[in-house]
């Protein structure tokens, strides 16, 4: 995959709310969890986190917790920017961005 598939895969620059919740999505399912497991990882109720992916508007706490857990930072979280991000995480965000969300 070359860059630009890559920006246009990651919405790089896009910070609408749906840009945002597509890459939520898929920085989840990169973890291999679910809602359920990353809201208790937030100390969060599940319908709270749902909230924050859906509407594409991580809270602070989410954001620290994918980069700090998962290695995965606002920038590509709120912005699509990936060049930053280690590669083994870059191929595996790619993995779950080329696959339908939900």
């Amino acid at each position: 995959m070359d860059i630009e598939q890559k920006e246009l895969l990651a919405k790089t620059g896009d910070i609408s709310p749906e840009a945002i919740r597509e890459r939520l999505i898929a920085a989840r399912h990169m973890t291999g969890l679910q809602q359920n497991e990353i809201a208790r990882a937030l100390g969060v109720s599940k319908t709270t986190y749902h909230s924050q992916e859906s509407r594409g508007a991580p809270s602070i706490k989410a954001m620290r917790y994918y980069y700090r857990q998962h290695r995965i930072d606002f920038n590509y979280l709120l912005h699509g920017d990936f060049a930053q991000l280690p590669l083994d995480v870059q191929e595996r965000l790619f993995d779950a961005l080329s696959k339908p969300s939900g």
